[in-house]
């Protein structure tokens, strides 16, 4: 058994002053005054005059005055997320890995559990003689908490023979299903010289008994409020998961990317938003506006996909129907903040100027693209005054519903490539 030090996030943000907690409404990071004045430099360029050199050095006073802003808000951000993980853990423990052994029957909590994904073997993959010879697999267990879902399953493929540090990729899996189902991705992404490494989230694959694991999760969570299985546990173990890979000698600590599909998507935003190891950010069909659906009555979609979870609040609230009210009660029962101050407005922008591609449906019921309006437009001004603009890319596949395609996944193979390989010459 291997002891690792506890979570080093704190170290990212001792530095900044931050303000009490308060209740979530973070202002827009557009909202700024105009700085003070400050001493002007005499210039000396011969065709500038003396107003147009005062102007200039505004200008760039201005600029990073702004890019201090943000800098200050996406930190103030993530400690308040931090704290709001942290309010409902379990004891802190000192990290640790254990070896576990391959998963020969992966529970799926749905019937008929899937067997193919064309998206995912679609995948970009290497053709290399003896593959299956040549490829290293890893099982382990990781420490993140006290307490039985404290115990993180973690998957690990990469290639033998190299020691050179790699860049590595964290996947995430949906909604019922588990670390085995994403293998055809874990194997493309390491027959290109990535470390790929999946786990099981909260309540799914090693962390489930049964079919129902993580609806009575869910349910639980509304009556206690004492968990968080929807996002927000699972992100505290990607904390968790990037101090180990960024101890290992094998892992490049400054090139590791995350990607997900729907809740995985999901996952991986949120991990990205309040851990900023996670350097290249993939979320697929994942990012959507909680606030913004209750508000316009788009929050059914998302609704259904957990439905038992608000027919049993409807109940407990005496509703004949499940409605608005309801909806925003769960949300903010079961994961404080989700459709007010983490909604996707405040933590797309914080994950600037690191390289974030969002991928979505034209058509996806559960995350409405209109809903991305706000979000897409804070991000592109994030990374514009980070003078990142390029590293910011939302795409949205006409007539797709939610579902991950060929198309999707290699978009994402593309980021990756570019931004985690880029890195590295």
């Amino acid at each position: 058994m291997a002891l690792f030090p506890t979570s080093r996030l704190g170290t990212h943000i001792s530095h900044v002053q931050i303000p009490k907690p308060h209740s979530c409404g973070l202002n827009s990071p557009s909202l700024r005054a105009y700085p003070p004045k400050q001493q002007q430099k005499k210039t000396a360029y011969k065709y500038q005059t003396q107003a147009q050199a005062v102007r200039k050095a505004r200008s760039e006073v201005k600029m990073e005055k702004e890019e201090a802003d943000l800098a200050v808000d996406a930190e103030k951000l993530r400690f308040e997320f931090l704290q709001v993980l942290r309010g409902r853990r379990t004891a802190e423990v000192p990290l640790n890995v254990e070896p576990a052994n391959p998963v020969k029957h992966p529970l799926f909590q749905e019937i008929p559990p899937p067997t193919f994904s064309e998206a995912m073997e679609s995948c970009p993959k290497l053709e290399i003689e003896n593959f299956k010879s040549l490829l290293k697999e890893e099982n382990l267990y990781l420490t993140t908490e006290a307490g039985e879902q404290g115990r993180l399953p973690v998957l690990i493929l990469s290639m033998k023979g190299s020691e050179e540090r790699r860049p590595a990729i964290v996947f995430l899996h949906s909604t019922h299903k588990n670390k085995e189902w994403l293998r055809p991705l874990l194997e493309s992404y390491a027959s290109r010289g990535y470390v790929a490494i999946a786990i099981d989230s909260r309540y799914h694959g090693e962390r489930a008994s049964n079919l129902t694991t993580y609806r009575d999760a869910l349910v639980s969570s509304w009556k206690n409020s004492d968990t968080m299985p929807f996002i927000f546990d699972t992100v505290w173990d990607l904390i968790k998961l990037a101090d180990y890979l960024t101890q290992r000698e094998d892992i490049d600590p400054t090139r590791i990317g995350i990607t997900g599909e729907s809740l995985g998507g999901m996952h991986a935003w949120f991990g990205a938003g309040v851990d900023t190891r996670y350097s290249v950010v993939v979320p697929i069909i994942g990012v959507q506006g909680f606030c913004w659906a209750i508000d316009h009555d788009k929050w059914q979609g998302r609704v259904d996909s957990i439905k038992p979870l608000f027919e049993g609040a409807r109940k407990d609230l005496g509703k004949s129907a499940i409605d608005k009210e309801v909806v925003e009660k769960v949300w903010n029962r079961i994961a404080p903040g989700l459709a007010s101050c983490f909604d996707s407005p405040y933590t797309v922008p914080a994950i600037a100027p690191r390289p974030l591609l969002i991928v979505t449906g034209a058509e996806d019921p559960r995350c409405p693209l209109a809903g991305l309006e706000v979000p897409k437009s804070r991000a592109i001004k994030a990374y514009g005054e980070a003078r990142s603009l390029d590293k910011f890319k939302l795409v949205a596949e006409p007539g797709v519903g939610h579902r991950m395609t060929s198309f999707m996944v290699k978009e994402a193979s593309d980021w990756f490539d570019k931004y985690l390989k880029q890195q590295a010459a």
